[in-house]
Formats: C-alpha cells, sequence, structure tokens
C-alpha cells in the first residue's frame, strides 16, 4: 500500500468514525418514535434544506449525472434541467403546505399516515398500500446506494467487493440506528456541504489545468460524437439532435419530486415556518450550483483525462461513471502531499451515497413501525415498542439491502429509474391536490395512486410491440411501451393518476364537513 492511499485510508476513516459519533450523540437524544422520525419538529433550516437535498441526489450526481454528459454530450443535461425545476417547485409550493397540513392533520409523522388522516380513511387502504410500496421501492434504492459504495472502496482502494460493501453498509447501519431523524439529518447537512465543496473544487482546478481555452481544442482531439461543439450543445446527444419526446422525458424527472417521501419528510421535520422559507434559499441555490457543477465535471474531464478515454480501448473496465473519481485521483493521488485532500474529496462522494441510503432506511423503518406495526397490527403500542420496531426494520432492510446488493454485477440504476417514476406518478399527483384541492376525497386518492402506480408497471415491463427482431438465444425481441415510445413512465403516469383523481373525486361523493374545515385550518395557518 503506497503512501497515497494510506493518507486517502485516513481521510475515509476519519469521515466514518465523525459519522458513527454523530449517531451516538443523537441516540441520548431520541426519547420517542416523533423524535426518531422526525427529529421532535425542531429542524432548522440549514439542516432541512442541505439534507433535502443531500439525500435526493445520492451518487447520481457525482457518478451518473457526469458519467453521461462525459459519454454522450451535454444534450443528458435535460435531466438535470428538470430536477432543478422540480426542486424549486417542490420547495416553493409543497413544502410549506405540507408542514402545516402534517400537524393540523392529528401530527402525521410520514407520508402514509399523512395521507390517512387527510382523507380520514377508517378503512387504512392508504396507510397499508402506501406504506407498502415504501417497503419495496426503497429495498431497491437502498441496495443500489450500497453497492454504488461498495464499487467506490473497490475502484479507489482495490479491495474485495464484498469486504468494501460491509464497511460502508455497516457504517450507515450504526449512525441510523443509533440516532434516527436528526442524526441522519446531521450527518446529511456534514455530506451536503462535503457533497458542494468537491464539485465545485475540482473542476476548476481541472479546468485552469488544461490552459485557458484549451478546452474546446482538446475536446475536438477526444474523439466525442460531433466534434466539440456537437458535444457542447444541449440540443445534442451523442452527435444527433435531440427530439422532442426525449426532452419531454428528461424534463419529466422533475415531476418525481412531489411524491418522494424520504424528501417530503424534510418539509414535516423543520421547526418553523421562517425556517422553512430559509431552507428554500438554501436548497434551490444548492441544488443550482450541484447540478451545474455536476454537468461541468462531465465536460472537463472528458478533456483533462484524455488521452485516457473511460469506458474505451484499454479502459474498457473503466466506466464513464467514474469520471469524478479519475480526475481527483490524478490531481491529488499522484503527489503524496495532497493525497489526503483528494481522500476528503472522495468522501463526497461517498457522502452523496450515504445521504440517500440513510434516509431510505429511515422512511422503509417509519413505514414498517409507524404506519403498519402501530397503525395496523398493534394500535394500542406504546412509544417504546414503536422505537424498538424501527429499529430492528433498520437492520432487516439493511440485511436485505445488503443481500441484494452482494452481486457486483447486478444492475439497479433501471430498477432505480422504475421507482423514482412508480414513486412520483402515485404519490405526486395526490400530494399537490391534498394540499391545493379541497374537493379531494378517499375514492380520488387510491384511484390516483392505483392508477399511478399500476401505468408506470405496465409502461416499463409488459413487453406488447413484437419487433420480429431476435436476441442472441434465438428469442423474439418484444419491447415494453416504454422502450417502443421512449417516452418515460413518470410523465404518462403522473398525468394519468392526476387526472382520475379529479374525475373519481368529482364523481364520488364529497369529502366532509370536518375534512373541508381542516383544509381550510391548513389553508389559514389555523394549526
Amino acid at each position: 500500500m503506497n503512501g497515497s492511499i494510506i493518507w486517502v485510508l485516513l481521510a475515509f476513516a476519519i469521515y466514518m468514525i465523525m459519522m458513527i459519533v454523530i449517531g451516538a450523540v443523537y441516540a441520548g437524544k431520541t426519547k420517542n418514535s416523533e423524535d426518531y422520525f422526525l427529529g421532535g419538529r425542531k429542524l432548522n433550516g440549514w439542516v432541512a434544506a442541505l439534507s433535502a437535498q443531500a439525500s435526493d441526489m445520492s451518487g447520481w450526481l457525482l457518478m451518473g449525472l457526469p458519467g453521461s454528459i462525459y459519454a454522450f454530450g451535454t444534450g443528458q443535461a435535460w435531466i438535470a434541467v428538470g430536477l432543478f425545476i422540480g426542486t424549486v417547485c417542490n420547495w416553493l409550493f409543497i413544502s410549506s403546505r405540507l408542514r402545516r397540513y402534517t400537524i393540523r392533520a392529528n401530527n402525521s409523522l410520514t407520508l402514509p399516515s399523512f395521507l390517512e388522516n387527510r382523507f380520514h380513511d377508517k378503512k387504512r387502504i392508504l396507510l397499508v398500500s402506501s406504506s407498502l410500496v415504501f417497503v419495496i421501492f426503497f429495498l431497491v434504492y437502498t441496495a443500489s446506494a450500497l453497492t454504488a459504495g461498495g464499487k467506490l472502496f473497490t475502484s479507489v482502494f482495490g479491495i474485495d467487493y464484498k469486504l468494501a460493501l460491509t464497511i460502508g453498509a455497516v457504517v450507515i447501519l450504526v449512525y441510523t440506528f443509533l440516532g434516527g431523524f436528526m442524526a441522519v439529518c446531521t450527518t446529511d447537512f456534514v455530506q451536503g456541504t462535503l457533497m458542494l465543496v468537491g464539485i465545485l473544487v475540482v473542476p476548476i482546478i481541472a479546468y485552469f489545468s488544461l490552459g485557458a481555452g484549451n478546452l474546446t481544442e482538446v475536446l475536438n482531439t477526444t474523439g466525442v460524437a460531433g466534434g466539440a461543439s456537437s458535444f457542447l450543445n444541449i440540443m445534442h446527444d451523442s452527435g444527433s439532435e435531440v427530439s422532442a419526446v426525449y426532452i419531454i422525458s428528461q424534463l419529466a424527472w422533475g415531476f418525481g419530486y412531489m411524491g418522494m417521501p424520504h424528501i417530503l419528510v424534510r418539509f414535516m421535520a423543520v421547526s418553523s415556518e421562517k425556517e422553512l422559507n430559509k431552507s428554500k434559499v438554501i436548497a434551490i441555490v444548492w441544488v443550482a450550483i450541484s447540478l451545474g457543477f455536476a454537468v461541468i465535471i462531465g465536460i472537463v474531464g472528458r478533456a483533462y483525462l484524455f488521452p485516457t478515454i473511460l469506458g474505451e480501448g484499454d479502459a474498457a473496465s473503466i466506466s464513464a461513471e467514474n469520471v469524478f473519481i479519475e480526475m481527483i485521483k490524478k490531481i491529488f493521488m499522484s503527489d503524496m502531499n495532497l493525497a489526503f485532500i483528494g481522500g476528503l474529496f472522495l468522501c463526497g462522494i461517498l457522502a452523496a451515497i450515504m445521504s440517500t441510503a440513510d434516509s431510505q432506511l429511515l422512511v422503509t423503518a417509519s413505514s414498517v413501525a409507524e404506519d403498519l406495526f402501530k397503525g395496523v397490527i398493534k394500535r394500542d403500542a406504546t412509544d417504546k415498542t414503536v422505537l424498538a420496531v424501527s429499529r430492528a426494520t433498520v437492520v432487516i432492510v439493511a440485511i436485505l439491502a445488503y443481500l441484494i446488493a452482494l452481486n457486483p454485477d447486478s444492475s439497479v440504476m433501471g430498477l432505480v429509474s422504475n421507482a423514482w417514476a412508480g414513486f412520483g406518478a402515485a404519490f405526486g399527483p395526490i400530494v399537490i391536490l391534498s394540499l391545493y384541492w379541497k374537493r379531494t376525497n378517499l375514492a380520488g386518492a387510491i384511484a390516483g395512486i392505483v392508477s399511478g402506480a399500476v401505468t408506470v408497471l405496465v409502461w416499463d415491463y409488459i413487453p406488447v410491440f413484437h419487433t420480429g427482431l431476435m436476441n442472441t438465444k434465438g428469442k423474439e425481441i418484444v419491447n415494453t411501451l416504454g422502450t417502443q415510445t421512449g417516452l418515460y413512465s413518470l410523465f404518462v403516469g403522473f398525468f394519468i393518476s392526476f387526472a382520475l383523481i379529479i374525475i373519481v373525486s368529482l364523481a364520488t361523493k364529497a369529502p366532509s364537513e370536518e375534512v373541508m374545515q381542516e383544509f381550510e385550518d391548513m389553508k389559514n395557518g389555523n394549526l
């Protein structure tokens, strides 16, 4: 093990120990289930903002997006535009009303319990169905995050994938198990800050290392499709003009935000409207800078790493998604005096991964303990019992996710994309309408959630188009609606769900006067 690797390993060790210490500190402050799930609604503006965005972006921000830009050009940036618009709309139009309504609706601690209380669902249909969807999809999300963490450790240190996976999983499990929501949000604050510093500093150093004005010249020598002018044109992808369907599908990712429970729960936990207003500004600025510089990493990295071309030739084993990792290694790890700093920036990638995995573990635990266990199985359960079930769930889900992630060759990115679509289509429309249209009723809510989820499943998984082409096994290739049209399932599912909520609500009995009054109380701030 050379000196540079030792310094990087030291940086990783310090970082992970700090995360565990934060969990231990908040373990003593966690007295009941509200503390564990929402931190007693005491989150300040800075922590809420950075926690929400760090838990959202995951390793996608520092690996997936830069890798796509690196490989195909800035036409891949449309997804960043969609996510930015979605983030802005979520903070401006959803956060304040959701926080107020969850307090008015019997102090709801989770999104499923809010929907149940909002629509006075005595049969608990919304509670059970929503919780089950959360558990299934977040299990896959968590597995994907653990896999990304394992691959990061393997790439940097050259250690066995399973050992790398185990180290990352154990650290995330420990601080989430101990401290709950406040531990997760505090570590997310640290992780969000670390991510932001890394994503700003590394591409700037790489750009000036190329020499002023040399970026376009170098890009033209790297073999990018269509040359540098096409590579830098947001209306081009892989050298060809992008279609309207492509742009719509990429922008549609923004719809997912309104249905993401691990993001929405941050709105519910902010201590006051004043702090929430502060969070809005911080979060929007953070996401604008982060998404913008993630795109810049892909562009600058293509030139800076040349003559190495990730994913081609002798570097075929290296994925384009490692562009940020390779830039850090080239800048810092060739000089032992800078290796520790490079290790801290590599921790930024680990931070992006961990900040999402811990949030997903906690949301899954809240769905099982608060919604299924206390809401359905044992309604008289004490806070102490619910807290114990929550922590047990964190352990079980982490183990299951770990088992799914054990295969380093398993691809979960497609499933993650579908899960984002599923959450966005099933819950996004009902969250919006429950906050802005008091005529929305229980029947409409059920119709919206079911239709949104089913549309995504049919669109992405049911093969219906016979192509007449054969695969390598001699079987005919049959495309799904998604593959055939190229249209992202979230776009279709969101609008079908939205329309059915309105149609079914108008076609069935209006909500009771009590439900209507609760809506007015929320609207007027009478909590």
